[in-house]
């Protein structure tokens, strides 16, 4: 890291991705807190213009590249979500994006990044296959390489939903949020353990792909067998020597895992209770505050429904087996 702590990136991030970044209501949810017996709060970042947080990290990465940078534009690589938030903040700031994405990305999302202005790159294989294309076109070309989450200043853009949490709610107990490569939780965390340290931050991972949380229970990061999973958007490896690992080892103070049904059934909790239709990873956190509401009964506790880029048919899918 530089000399610039990563709270002192995060507080600039604050002010600098406004007003291209919303700062998201925080709206307490009368039936799941009746139901739960906390005083249950919905950080609602599946309201931001891409439809998730990571407009955040995306913004602020775009607001502090170098003159180079904007020159030549940026690639990065995405399963959807993060790849329209770079295309959307590039495309704000008139900075070329090229986006790399696997063949198996959701139509949808694909549609998403190339209406957004970005060039899209369709790579055959997985994920990883289409990241390390990007990363190489980046090398070869000299163009900046985004990462989704192994960049401290994705990281801070990320943290700012932190400070907007604890500015909305200073009395808050605890946030559960879903975690995947760890630059959501370990920024937000980051905010809020320098503002508000008694807040407890609670990290929640799918059974079915918890890839980071192995890295955190073995000291290192390591190879983690996954399945398929509603929270796809948390899914994937932790590339080595990731920025988000010493970040959320000194951030989290507890972690959970879910099954799918219980993710399935929060998103039906959440679109019975509040009429809204979520994805799985924001279902992943409401999913770990059902499963441990007994030990925060009477607390303030705050959940990230952090996106709502789910295709129908998924959502529907998910919500009927619930």
């Amino acid at each position: 890291m530089t000399t610039m702590s990563l709270f002192e990136r995060i507080k600039r991030a604050h002010s600098a991705i406004r007003p291209q970044v919303s700062v998201t209501p925080l709206e307490r949810s009368r039936p799941l807190s009746n139901a739960l017996g906390c005083e249950v709060l919905l950080k609602s970042e599946h309201l931001q213009p891409t439809g998730t947080f990571k407009i955040r990290g995306a913004t602020n990465k775009i607001h502090v590249l170098g003159e180079s940078g904007r020159r030549t534009g940026v690639i990065t690589a995405s399963t959807g979500n993060h790849g329209q938030a770079v295309a959307r903040a590039g495309a704000l700031a008139g900075v070329p994006v090229t986006v790399y994405v696997a063949a198996s990305t959701a139509r949808s999302k694909m549609e998403a990044i190339k209406e957004l202005g970005a060039e899209l790159v369709v790579v055959e294989g997985n994920p990883l296959a289409a990241e390390l294309q990007a990363r190489s076109r980046a090398a070869e070309e000299r163009r900046p390489y985004i990462s989704p989450y192994n960049d401290l200043d994705v990281v801070a853009g990320q943290g700012t939903l932190g400070m907007e949490l604890i500015e909305q709610a200073p009395q808050l107990d605890a946030v559960f949020i879903s975690v995947g490569g760890g630059g959501l939780i370990g920024g937000t965390g980051t905010a809020i353990k320098n503002l508000r340290p008694q807040t407890r931050v609670v990290g929640v991972w799918p059974e079915n792909s918890a890839c980071l949380l192995k890295a955190l229970e073995a000291g290192q990061i390591i190879d983690v067998p996954e399945s398929p999973t509603l929270s796809d958007s948390t899914a994937g490896a932790v590339e080595p020597g990731s920025v988000t690992f010493p970040i959320c080892q000194s951030v989290i103070d507890q972690t959970m895992t879910v099954k799918e049904s219980e993710t399935a059934a929060a998103m039906r909790n959440l679109a019975a209770a509040e009429h809204w239709i979520v994805e799985g990873s924001a279902g992943v956190a409401l999913a770990g505050l059902i499963k441990v509401a007994d030990a925060y009964r009477g607390k303030k506790v705050a959940v990230v429904l952090c996106g709502r880029n789910i295709a129908l048919e998924t959502f529907l899918a998910a919500i009927g087996t619930a």
